[in-house]
């Protein structure tokens, strides 16, 4: 049993490796994402656009997380199926898959009548910076799941031997009458009881831990710990089992060998900084153009103190004097736009809204968002697959852990093996169409150079057509079985045999 004292040492550890790096994430967030939650100011309603002189990375980070979404996890769409292991016996995939396709579409009827969209953009915006945190929930009756985007200055994450994220701590401020209302199992220790009678309305400092348990490492195990740090008192303890039973969902989109992410936000930050920074001096240069910059002889007369540059104006001045004269502008706008342009354009690239196409043209055509799709599958091709399996795989495991619970599904094993999640996402499916292109130009090449004989003689076309039905997407449900697929080929030979003997019969008796 770990005591408060050494689960407090590790989070301060774990916090203070984080330090390192606040000052680039903060940066990202002061200049991409100010409606976030800020590592160093914690004041209600506080405005933290003040550096913020040009949108671009503010609508490029927005756009960057719609188009993930909508590529990744799309809204009102299945975006992954659930199907047999590779373990289970080919003869009973067919059968499984059937019954595992009513489970995804009831899994799917959930997050999509819960607020799974909403939460997951946040997560996204996160995510740009380097590390995205959902928070998977039980719901009530009428929503069984709820999602929380947890802001990345809310948390601090330590992984463990296989570089994989093993502990999040969540530091949290709760009112002392909300504690027994956060945590209705909590025993709540006496000194922790005193504060909430004589204090209700004051403040405590909640940490709540989520750590793997490695006593077993053939089951998945994490232990869940609340503390109230301001009294250093353990509020609750508890211990989650089984696949899918960790709560949290931290995912991120490039590691070199650290615990935190580092996002496309960071790779566009100098271009960012480069972009405000000009705009701020164009500004500046636009203000002295347009109320200008003066120099006068000192002739005694003109007094700068009194001068007023309005329509209309007797400025006196001395004879012999030139009075005022305006200096012209040292900068130049025609270079500042040549910057300008520049670096919006690499912002744009670092955040992939290069591939959106102009809004004011005419809307792509199909094939023309499939090819951006599949641009940009290429283009994330590392960053996808760490996302599939930080989490796609999780919140759908979390999500059926969770319905399993409530007793609203029933996952069929055979033998005790479980199944698997397969993405069909848009990414996922413009990576599907490159092996669907290799496919055709084989069959098309082969039967065209060798012709029809030789290409049914080496492919089967009914495994072929099945191959492309999975690639895709097509629902198992849609598909016959083999053992329906060998009924319908012994009815066909069948007929195809009685059409034979009858022709056979009728040609006898015409000879006859």
């Amino acid at each position: 049993m770990k005591t408060v004292d050494m689960m407090i040492s590790r989070f301060e550890k774990a916090k203070s490796y984080r330090a390192h790096f606040e000052s680039m994430f903060e940066e990202c967030y002061e200049y991409a994402l100010p409606m976030r939650k800020s590592f160093y100011y914690d004041a209600i309603g506080q405005r933290r656009d003040d550096k913020i002189m040009d949108e671009t990375a503010v609508v490029g980070t927005q756009e960057f997380a719609s188009r993930l979404q909508s590529g990744l996890v799309p809204n009102f769409a299945r975006w992954a199926d659930i199907i047999a292991g590779s373990e289970i016996p080919d003869n009973e995939q067919d059968e499984v898959n059937n019954q595992l396709d009513v489970v995804t579409d009831y899994v799917f009827e959930v997050i999509q009548n819960s607020n799974f969209g909403q939460a997951v953009h946040e997560s996204f915006m996160d995510l740009a910076v380097g590390t995205g945190v959902l928070l998977v929930e039980e719901g009530n009756a009428i929503n069984p799941v709820r999602f929380n985007a947890i802001p990345l200055p809310s948390v601090v994450l330590d992984s463990g031997p296989d570089d994989n994220i093993d502990h999040v701590y969540r530091e949290r401020q709760l009112k002392n009458r909300e504690i027994p209302i956060a945590y209705p199992q909590a025993t709540i220790p006496p000194k922790v009881e005193t504060k909430i009678e004589k204090e209700p309305d004051s403040s405590t400092t909640i940490l709540d831990i989520i750590c793997k348990n490695y006593d077993d490492l053939n089951e998945e195990k994490y232990d869940y710990y609340v503390i109230d740090t301001t009294s250093k008192e353990l509020l609750f303890v508890d211990q989650f089992k089984g696949v899918g039973s960790n709560p949290y969902v931290c995912f991120r989109w490039s590691t070199a060998g650290e615990v935190y992410g580092r996002g496309p936000l960071i790779n566009a930050l100098a271009a960012i900084k480069t972009t405000n920074l000009t705009i701020e001096l164009v500004l500046e240069n636009a203000q002295m153009a347009i109320s200008g910059i003066y120099q006068m002889d000192d002739d005694g007369v003109i007094n700068t103190d009194t001068i007023n540059l309005v329509p209309g104006t007797i400025i006196p001045k001395a004879q012999g004097s030139q009075g005022l004269q305006p200096i012209r502008p040292a900068g130049s706008f025609d270079v500042a736009n040549l910057v300008l342009g520049d670096m919006r354009n690499n912002i744009k690239r670092a955040l992939y809204n290069d591939m959106l196409g102009d809004p004011n043209k005419t809307p792509a055509s199909a094939t023309e968002v499939a090819e951006r799709m599949a641009d940009l599958s290429r283009r994330i091709g590392s960053s996808f697959g760490r996302l599939q399996a930080e989490m796609v795989q999780p919140i759908l495991q979390r999500v059926v852990y969770i319905l399993k619970k409530q007793g609203r599904i029933e996952i069929p094993t055979i033998n005790g093996r479980e199944v698997k999640i397969r993405s069909v996402s848009p990414l996922a499916q413009a990576q599907a169409n490159q092996d669907i292109s290799n496919v055709s130009r084989y069959l098309s090449l082969v039967g065209q150079t060798f012709g029809p004989e030789l290409l049914n003689l080496l492919v089967s076309s009914e495994e072929v057509a099945v191959y492309l039905a999975k690639k895709f997407g097509v629902p198992d449900s849609l598909i016959r079985d083999d053992a329906q697929r060998q009924q319908i080929m012994m009815a066909a030979q069948q007929a195809m045999m009685q059409q034979q003997q009858q022709g056979m019969m009728d040609g006898t008796t015409s000879g006859s």
